[in-house]
């Protein structure tokens, strides 16, 4: 079966066999094992390690594992660093940034620096530099929209050294990340880093000194950065699948090489639907396109329907649009093979034919 969905996503058949064979040890698996313990402990800061030499990231910045998904960072990036008399700003790209720019809005002053909302999120606004307002204390965008398919292709210039923060859930390890123009990254793990459970954070060391401190310490970054991510429990099983995750990319030729594979698959997938004579009717603008969500319309819904039943019917599942938009939507994450875009290539060419006017 081919899995093209969203989120959980599809994980390398080698990443489960080798949590098959290591990860369910009958006398002490890993879900077994004490945190506090020197094998959970290996395991712990091993991935730790390998997150930085995937993602080539510099010694100034931190890793942490939190737990809440990108939606409890909507709450807690606000509360660590919207101080009073400081106004946050938010680029409203799509649904999940809009859920961000609400939920910091119920703890601090706010204000939309840019949106693609008039367009219908079809395009990422045209910003090559920041120029915020006055006192603000970051800058907020969503690099990869899930529900509408459209990417940031290249980050904008940070200037007046207002912070930069990033939800990158959907396309972190997919493609390199210039560290310069980010200080603040977070992921939820299920779409290119793992099982759901555990929540990347990756944050520069000097912006995190002057994080807010009288918050709950369970929503303080200081409290788990001084922790080493070891404040509560951890979601162990989950961090060890991103270790196993993090062996796979560079077992694979690292993030550039999957950068290469993921622009490959996407560019099939397009150019097909650029051919079709709008039977398939891309929701993203060309220049804001994304390579790991596809989003498209065909004819009719009663078309749309008929297509998703068939490739159910053809082993491929994950490719109903987000209930808020509708149509059909094909997530190429890392772990989805070349093979599965082949099949999902070939059925969308007979169907076209078939069903075209």
């Amino acid at each position: 079966m081919f899995n093209f969905n969203a989120g959980p996503a599809t994980l390398p058949a080698e990443v489960k066999e080798r949590a098959r064979q290591k990860g369910f040890d009958p006398s002490l698996s890993v879900m077994e094992m004490s945190h506090r313990s020197p094998e959970y402990e290996a395991i712990h800061f091993g991935t730790k390690d390998k997150i930085r030499q995937v993602l080539n990231l510099p010694e100034d910045f931190d890793i942490l594992f939190l737990q809440g998904g990108a939606s409890l960072q909507f709450a807690m990036l606000p509360m660590n660093f919207l101080t009073p008399g400081k106004r946050a700003g938010y680029v409203i790209t799509g649904s999940w940034s809009e859920k961000a720019y609400e939920e910091a809005s119920r703890i601090g002053d706010t204000y939309i620096y840019a949106s693609g909302a008039s367009e219908q999120y079809r395009t990422i606004p045209r910003i090559h530099s920041w120029e915020p307002e006055e006192n603000t204390a970051y800058l907020h965008i969503t690099s990869n929209n899930t529900i509408y398919g459209t990417q940031w292709y290249t980050l904008p210039e940070s200037c007046h050294k207002v912070p930069v923060c990033a939800d990158m859930s959907s396309d972190l390890f997919s493609r390199p990340v210039d560290w310069s123009k980010i200080d603040i990254a977070y992921a939820g793990a299920q779409k290119n880093a793992g099982p759901a459970g555990v929540t990347i954070v990756i944050i520069k060391k000097d912006w995190l000194e002057d994080a807010e401190q009288d918050i709950p310490k369970i929503l303080s970054y200081q409290t788990h950065q001084k922790k080493d991510s070891l404040y509560n429990t951890p979601p162990t099983f989950s961090i060890y699948m991103t270790g196993l995750m993090m062996d796979w990319i560079q077992a694979q030729g690292g993030v550039d090489q999957l950068y290469k594979q993921n622009a490959e698959k996407a560019s099939r997938i397009y150019s097909l639907m650029d051919h079709s004579q709008h039977f398939y009717q891309p929701h993203a603008d060309k220049l804001s396109r994304s390579m790991m969500n596809v989003t498209f319309r065909l004819p009719s819904v009663e078309l749309e329907n008929l297509f998703l039943k068939h490739a159910a019917e053809e082993e491929m599942i994950g490719l109903k649009g987000h209930r808020s938009i509708g149509g059909c939507r094909v997530s190429l994450y890392n772990a989805v093979p070349p093979k599965a875009v082949d099949h999902l290539q070939d059925f969308m060419l007979r169907f076209m034919k078939k069903h075209s006017c």
